[in-house]
């Protein structure tokens, strides 16, 4: 007569499974596959605003799909894209800087005092200048990382020092763009133009997309730009898992001065003259965060890429150019970036709530 423990034994053996425990897999529907693909690839929204706004724009005047419509809309985007792969890089980190734009417009005045004001080689001049804006962006990341002050704070401050102490060093001196090209000709090296395909482009557009190119092999493929990500997506689990959080936030913030270096080099070539009054000293700061926030990238950071800064900077170009060759007034710009800039931030939104 067989025992308890035997006919227990039995029943185990009958009803034991060799597959380990699996997860049903649940069909999300159109709407749980449009929230995982903006989740994975989060450009594919301006993207798309992009091609439906080049085809819009095309059919409401054909010369907009001309060659030299596009080339004229990279040379208006190339200094705000490079403020805007600036202003990524902090965003992605879930900081801000403010204080781009008034970066920028010193390190003009910068490059162009040291050669008309002390007689220094323009080449040098440059060199001094890229040196100063890395300074002021490693200032910006030691008082965030270090000094642990919130980067709103900390970047609006450094905006208002940076502009005054523009206008006082430059004792609102213009520099001429006549005078620049005769004696200082490096300046003006990124405004030089090149036709390709009947189209003219300048250096300055081809200084951009090799920009974007760079950072964005930079943040998906090295270990500093998944540390970039991690420190955005949340600080003290990067932190806890060995990333040096204060060396990336630093690292960021000078390399976003560095950027602003580059640009307000581009920013000579581009417009001819140097003035301390420059409109971008302030708008730049604005028109660099809307390329970022239409491209996907994320306000609280850790998510997006600089392909979508990119898209993000061209929608607003396209945007401009297509209502004013449509004969459109300008303040339908402004009203559809806006509306875009809150759509932007809706998906996001949307996004991190479902992944929550």
């Amino acid at each position: 007569m067989a025992s308890e423990s035997d006919n227990f034994e039995s029943v185990v053996k009958e009803r034991r499974q060799d597959k380990v425990a699996e997860f049903e897999e649940h069909n999300k529907g159109l709407v749980g596959f449009i929230h995982d693909m903006l989740h994975k690839y989060p450009f594919l929204v301006p993207l798309l605003v992009i091609i439906v706004a080049i085809i819009v724009f095309g059919i409401l005047n054909p010369n907009f799909y001309r060659v030299t419509t596009l080339s004229t809309i990279l040379q208006q985007v190339a200094i705000v894209g490079i403020l805007g792969t600036a202003q990524a890089v902090v965003i992605l980190t879930a900081g801000i800087d403010l204080s781009v734009g008034a970066i920028m417009v010193f390190i003009t005045v910068i490059m162009g005092q040291f050669t008309f004001r002390y007689g220094i080689p323009a080449e040098l001049s440059i060199v001094i200048g890229l040196a100063a804006g890395t300074a002021m962006g490693f200032i910006n990341g030691f008082l965030v990382a270090r000094v642990k002050l919130p980067p709103f704070i900390v970047t609006l401050g450094t905006w208002q020092i940076i502009l005054a102490a523009n206008f006082i060093y430059s004792r609102n001196e213009t520099l001429r763009s006549q005078d620049i090209a005769e004696q200082a000709s490096a300046l003006h090296f990124w405004g030089q133009i090149f036709t390709i395909g009947g189209a003219r482009v300048t250096f300055g557009v081809v200084a951009f997309l090799v920009l974007v190119m760079i950072m964005a092999y930079v943040l998906s493929q090295t270990a500093w730009g998944r540390h970039v990500y991690a420190v955005g997506d949340d600080k003290e689990s990067a932190q806890l898992a060995g990333v040096n959080t204060d060396r990336v936030l630093i690292s960021v913030y000078t390399l976003a001065g560095f950027l602003c270096g580059i640009a307000a080099w581009v920013a000579i070539g581009r417009f001819g003259a140097i003035s301390p009054g420059a409109s971008t000293g302030v708008q730049g700061n604005i028109q660099s965060i809307t390329a970022v926030v239409i491209g996907g990238i994320s306000l609280f950071g850790g998510r997006g890429s600089i392909i979508g800064m990119f898209l993000g900077a061209l929608i607003v170009g396209v945007f401009e150019m297509g209502l004013r060759m449509a004969g459109a007034d300008a303040q339908w710009t402004f009203l559809l970036i806006g509306v875009l800039i809150i759509t932007a931030v809706t998906v996001d939104q949307w996004i991190r709530k479902v992944s929550a």
